[in-house]
Order: C-alpha cells, then sequence, then structure tokens
C-alpha cells in the first residue's frame, strides 16, 4: 500500500496524516459495531418472520429512519451532491425530486404495500395472481434493477476510501472493494431485516448529524446569508447567471425541456418503487405505524435535501466547479471537498473530528446502501424462487432462512465481481439505469396490481418484461452510453436516443403493456381477476383483514 506523496506544506501534512488516521480508527470502530450489532439482534435460524421483515420490532420513529437510511443511498449523497455543485439549480432540482419521490411512495403505496405484502414484492403482485411465473419474474425484475445500483457503490468503494485515507494504487483499490463486498454480504446474512435497519438507522443519524455541521458551518462562513452563498457558488461556477437557472445540465441536448421532464419523472416514480425500499413497508405492524414510519422517512430527507444544497453549492462557492470536476468529472467527491474546505487549510483536532465524522457517515453509508439492497435480492430469490419451486413438500424455516442467507453470498459475490470487472469505467448509465426500471417496470406493475381490479396475470408478466427490456434497450441509445466524452463509452457513438433517460418513453410503454396486456387476456379472465381482486381489495386498500 503506497501512500500519496504529493507535496503539501508541513502544517497540512500532519493535519493529513492526523485525519487519516482518526478515519482509520472510526472506520475500525464502526465495522466492529455495525457487526456486533448484527450479531446480536440477528434472528433465530427458524424464524423466517424475524429475518425477513423483523416481526414489527422497530417503533415508527426508528423504522422511519430506517426507511430513510435505505432511501438515501451513497450514490444518492455523492452524486446529487456532485450535480449541485456542478449544475446548480438543475441539481436542487434532482434532490427536491428524490424527497417528491418518498412522498408519493407515503401517501399513495405505503398502506397498500404494507397489507398486501409479506415479505417481497413478489408477495404483493402474488396476491391477487399467484403462480411461480409472477413470482420468478419479480424476482428477476427485483435483480435488474438493484445490480446495477449495487455495482456502482461497490466500483466507487475503493476510490473512496483511497481518497479519504490518501492511499494509491489499483491493487488496494480493488482489495478494498472486495473486503466491503464482504462486510455487506456479512450484514445481510447474518442480521436480516433488523440487523440492516439498525445499520440504517446508525447511519442516517450520523450523516444527518455531520451534514447538518458543515451546513451550519457553511451558512457561518456566509454570514448565515443565503444570498451571498448562491452568488459565491454562481461566481465559482465560471457558468455566471446559468448556474442558477434551469437548463444547464441538459444544454447540450436537441430537447433539453423534455429531458428534464423525463430525468425528474424517472427519479420521482423510480425512487418510490426499488425493492430496497419497498421492503420496509412489510416491517410495520399496522397501518397507523406505518403512516408514522413515512412521516419520519420524508422529514429525515427533506432535512438531507436542504445538507446536500448548501454543502454543494458551499463546494462551488469555496473550492470553485473546475476544481471539483477536476478531482472527480461527475462530482462524486463534491460532498467531500464542501467538508473539507470549510475548515481550510489547517484544521484544529476538534474540525478534523468533525470531518472524520463526515467521512465515517460516508463509509457507513456504503455499507448500509449495498447491505440493504442484497438483502432485497436474497430475500426474493430464498423467497420468491427457492421457496416455490419445491412442489412435492413446502421448505422448512430452517431450510428457507439458510438458502436466504446463501443467497446472499451468491448475489454478492457477482456483483463483486461485476463491480471489479466496471470500477474504471463511467457508471452513470448503471445508476440511471436502476432508476429507469423501478419507475417503467416495477412502477406500473405496483400500481396496476394495487388499484385496478381487472389487472391480469399476462397484463402483470407484459409489464415486467417489457418494461425491463424497453429500458434497458432504449438506455443503449442514450448520451449516457456513448456519443459524449463522459459517457461510458466515450470513443463510440451510437447514440440514437435524444434523452439521459429513458422514462419519457419506457414509462408509458410499461403502462401501455399493462394495459394491452389485459385487453388482450378476454373479458372471462378480466372478470375473473375483478372477482379475485374484490375478495381482497379491503385488505389490500384498508387493512381490513391480516393473516
Amino acid at each position: 500500500m503506497t501512500p500519496d506523496t504529493t507535496p503539501l506544506p508541513s502544517g497540512v501534512t500532519l493535519a493529513a496524516d492526523s485525519a487519516q488516521a482518526m478515519s482509520l480508527v472510526a472506520f475500525t470502530a464502526v465495522v466492529t459495531l455495525t457487526l456486533l450489532l448484527c450479531v446480536m439482534t440477528g434472528p433465530d435460524r427458524d424464524n423466517l418472520g424475524e429475518f425477513y421483515a423483523g416481526y414489527g420490532a422497530l417503533s415508527p420513529m426508528r423504522n422511519g429512519l430506517a426507511i430513510a437510511g435505505d432511501y438515501i443511498s451513497a450514490a444518492t449523497v455523492l452524486g446529487t451532491g456532485g450535480i449541485i455543485a456542478l449544475l446548480g439549480y438543475d441539481g436542487v432540482v434532482l434532490a427536491l425530486s428524490t424527497a417528491l419521490s418518498l412522498m408519493l411512495l407515503m401517501f399513495l403505496l405505503a398502506e397498500p404495500l404494507r397489507n398486501a405484502g409479506r415479505f417481497t414484492m413478489g408477495d404483493v403482485l402474488a396476491r391477487r395472481m399467484p403462480g411461480r411465473a409472477v413470482r420468478i419474474t419479480a424476482c428477476a425484475a427485483t435483480l435488474a434493477a438493484l445490480l446495477p445500483l449495487m455495482l456502482v457503490q461497490l466500483a466507487g468503494a475503493g476510490d473512496l476510501l483511497s481518497f479519504i485515507l490518501g492511499f494509491s494504487g489499483e491493487g488496494v483499490k480493488t482489495g478494498c472493494l472486495v473486503a466491503l463486498g464482504a462486510l455487506m454480504i456479512s450484514y445481510a446474512a447474518i442480521g436480516g431485516m433488523k440487523g440492516t435497519a439498525l445499520i440504517q438507522i446508525l447511519k442516517i443519524v450520523i450523516l444527518l448529524g455531520s451534514g447538518a455541521v458543515i451546513a451550519a458551518l457553511i451558512l457561518h462562513r456566509f454570514d448565515w446569508d443565503v444570498g451571498s452563498l448562491l452568488a459565491a457558488a454562481q461566481k465559482g461556477s465560471g457558468a455566471g447567471p446559468a448556474f442558477l437557472q434551469s437548463g444547464l445540465q441538459f444544454a447540450g441536448g436537441p430537447n433539453p425541456g423534455l429531458d428534464m421532464i423525463s430525468s425528474e419523472l424517472t427519479v420521482v416514480l423510480g425512487g418510490a418503487c426499488l425493492p430496497h425500499v419497498t421492503m420496509r413497508m412489510y416491517t410495520a405492524r399496522n397501518a397507523r405505524e406505518i403512516r408514522r414510519s413515512m412521516s419520519w422517512a420524508v422529514s429525515s430527507v427533506a432535512l438531507f435535501v436542504l445538507i446536500i444544497a448548501i454543502v454543494g453549492f458551499g463546494a462551488t462557492a469555496m473550492v470553485g466547479r473546475a476544481a471539483i470536476a477536476g478531482a472527480d468529472p461527475q462530482g462524486n467527491t463534491a460532498y467531500l471537498i464542501g467538508s473539507k474546505a470549510v475548515f481550510g487549510s489547517a484544521p484544529s483536532t476538534t474540525e478534523t473530528l468533525v470531518f472524520t465524522t463526515v467521512t465515517t457517515a460516508i463509509f457507513l453509508t456504503l455499507l448500509a446502501s449495498v447491505a440493504g439492497m442484497i438483502l432485497a435480492c436474497a430475500n426474493s430469490l430464498a423467497h420468491d424462487v427457492f421457496a416455490h419451486l419445491h412442489l412435492r413438500k413446502e421448505l422448512t424455516p430452517r431450510r428457507e432462512m439458510t438458502l436466504a442467507r446463501v443467497s446472499a453470498l451468491a448475489v454478492g459475490g457477482v456483483a463483486i465481481v461485476l463491480a471489479v470487472l466496471v470500477q474504471h469505467h463511467n457508471l452513470q448509465p448503471l445508476v440511471t439505469l436502476s432508476f429507469c426500471l423501478g419507475a417503467s417496470a416495477l412502477a406500473p406493475a405496483l400500481v396496476y396490481s394495487l388499484f385496478w381490479r381487472r389487472y391480469t396475470r399476462r397484463g402483470l408478466l407484459w409489464t415486467l418484461i417489457g418494461g425491463t427490456v424497453g429500458s434497458v434497450i432504449l438506455m443503449t441509445g442514450t448520451n449516457l452510453v456513448s456519443g459524449a466524452p463522459t459517457s461510458a463509452f466515450p470513443n463510440h457513438d451510437f447514440n440514437w436516443f435524444p434523452f439521459t433517460t429513458t422514462g419519457l418513453a419506457s414509462i408509458p410503454l410499461g403502462f401501455l403493456l399493462g394495459w394491452l396486456g389485459t385487453v388482450s387476456s378476454g373479458p372471462r379472465e378480466s372478470e375473473k381477476q375483478r372477482r379475485r381482486y374484490e375478495a381482497v381489495e379491503g385488505w389490500i386498500l384498508a387493512g381490513v383483514t391480516r393473516r
């Protein structure tokens, strides 16, 4: 392991060494504490309800914080902060869209999901359309939506740790990636739903607490004058008034207005329906608790949006857009750069401790986010696929839990290998693809399944498969994949879809395919599904009965 030898003044070097030492101690403490939490709260070997859903052991406040923790991933913290720092107003709109997405989940889907679901999204969809085909397709859609997001966060883990600790070398980065991946698998396999929830709570408390301190210090530096902060950010951006106006992010495209609408629509619908977020709806004991939990979650995310906006603008104001883009063209280090810049070149011991808390929060965010996604995928594999492939006899709880833990190992192992292979590429298309799949396949399937009486099995399968395939095909033609210097393949140009995201076309496609599949099923099948839905309508929409 070779330390970074960039020459610095002696005082800065000592401060950097002190920060790195503190970070190592903090990271070690976090790993020890979180593993201990998982071991202490892990379920019994034959308690499926505790492993999959925590058996409602969390209070609404703690469950709400866990939902917010699952919702705010490392990609959201680093990516959204970077877009605000580099693109100003458009980044704030993106951050607000994340809060709006959770509000959509709160008011439209949270209670029906809690009432219809038991452990996985497959349970929700199979409530009125039982069968292995539905469950296997739901599992495939879950994996397709979450695996790209896992790759992005795993691939960035090595770079982030090397940035924080001051080490370089590709072998070291790969080693960090593999070690962190193994740790995330352990969280999911040992702790189950309750263990990962406690890690999410710890993460969101540290993230919001440290972020609030940094945001307050930035505002204090500008005499608590938001106008002065924005003016300094505009000056540091080098983009002039366009930095604080709509359209800078999509200015190079042929249809910037439509591109922005497509992007925000994708974030709002996709973020609300990703399986690692919706799985938290099944942990509440009743409808009242899920409402209170979502209130805590929305409040936490709204606070995060305020913090990330202040830190993003502060980074541009204090360091400049050019320096941020030079450190990372996507701006993923802007949050850390802004947090570090507020202390100046020679931070005190207290300031170094605060910055260490910030880096620890990012580190914990990486661990917790991927652990939650691994758990969602493993639960779906074990419960929706393996448990329903046995036709002769039902799996015992102990056997199913063993399969869930093995599934966590398999999903995590595949994610680690793929992340090592793609870690040197621009992975922004993968983040976008996850949200596109959530918006184009999962959102239509959930809305139709929960609220449309005549929705049929064919309509559901067409929605999931068609929305997924359509999003993947359309994504290959976007400017995120080719045709631009910042694309995943900058030296190629097969850009045939003139938007950054696929939402403007793939979301209507998903809803349309669901409608076409249902209509083509014939009136007899539609009437059959209507009667089946009416039999559980009170259960799904109002929680009148509960198994």
